[in-house]
């Protein structure tokens, strides 16, 4: 039996619901790494609702995540840079579910290119979408926690966000700053019950983000082939293998849970050993 089936099969053995009864939301979660983290927040025993612009998209997998674990799982459209669209949507989550214990703010971009010739518009919009968008998620999320002094608030970051990435400067200061955004919730918010903190993944080379872009922007940029540059990828990686949905999943589940009820402000890395601070 070779390790990933003894893992499946410990896994089962051991399966419990350590999210039961919480309530959720998790932003940009029509497929990639936040379809599998709002599907494993269901299994964990978590009602949710899932926030995408792609509403078409996203009603067809809360629809099928609620079908596979019985689940409350509902859909939202949902434009994370627009404080009054995001506000609006919180509340209703919180009508929908019966409060609010998790806030997973997945949603982002990432468009490269090299500084120079770099559009402004683009740089802006990255900055917006991944920071400040995170950041209105954020205090909406914590607004409705308060009255309960319980709450968590969990951003996907990257390893992005602890040191600086080639032509993606955009990327890495917007990655950079949503650290310092979840530092400086977790110091204001500490003593109200209610922890923030970030997850780093490393580099997701099987997710719709590296197949259907990434690869396509990195082999142009650095003048090689995708091929090169998925071996490129994985060569940087002590485990010499990808993230993957499960590795990241796994973090998130701890850090919505109350197993890591005394940890807040922190910055997790998930990388193989790529990034060790």
């Amino acid at each position: 039996m070779d390790t990933t089936s003894r893992r499946k099969i410990i896994r089962k053995v051991f399966a419990m619901e350590r999210l039961k009864g919480r309530k959720a939301i998790v932003t940009g979660s029509a497929q990639g790494l936040g379809e599998a983290i709002l599907q494993r927040l269901a299994k964990e025993g978590a009602d949710a609702v899932g926030w995408d612009i792609n509403i078409e998209k996203m009603t067809e997998t809360a629809k099928r995540i609620a079908e596979q674990t019985g689940r409350k799982i509902f859909a939202e459209k949902v434009d994370i840079t627009n404080a009054e669209m995001v506000k609006n949507a919180v509340d209703k989550a919180v009508d929908l579910l019966g409060g609010l214990d998790i806030m997973v703010c997945n949603a982002g971009i990432l468009i490269s290119g090299d500084s120079i010739h770099f559009d402004i518009s683009a740089w802006r919009k990255v900055i917006d979408i991944d920071l400040v968008g995170y950041f209105i998620c954020a205090r909406e999320a914590i607004r409705v926690m308060l009255p309960n002094k319980y709450g968590t608030v969990i951003q996907i970051n990257s390893k992005s966000g602890k040191k600086g990435s080639f032509k993606n400067s955009a990327y890495a200061a917007a990655k950079f700053g949503g650290i310092g955004v979840t530092q400086s919730l977790a110091l204001e918010f500490a003593e109200h019950g209610i922890r923030i903190n970030a997850i780093c993944p490393g580099n997701l080379l099987d997710s719709p983000l590296w197949t259907e872009s990434l690869f396509k922007q990195y082999a142009k940029n650095q003048g090689i082939t995708e091929e090169e540059v998925r071996k490129k990828y994985i060569d940087q990686v002590p485990m010499k293998r990808p993230c993957r949905y499960e590795d990241v999943c796994n973090v998130v589940v701890f850090l919505a849970s109350d197993e890591s009820n005394y940890m807040t402000g922190q910055a997790i890395n998930v990388t193989g050993g790529q990034e060790m601070r």
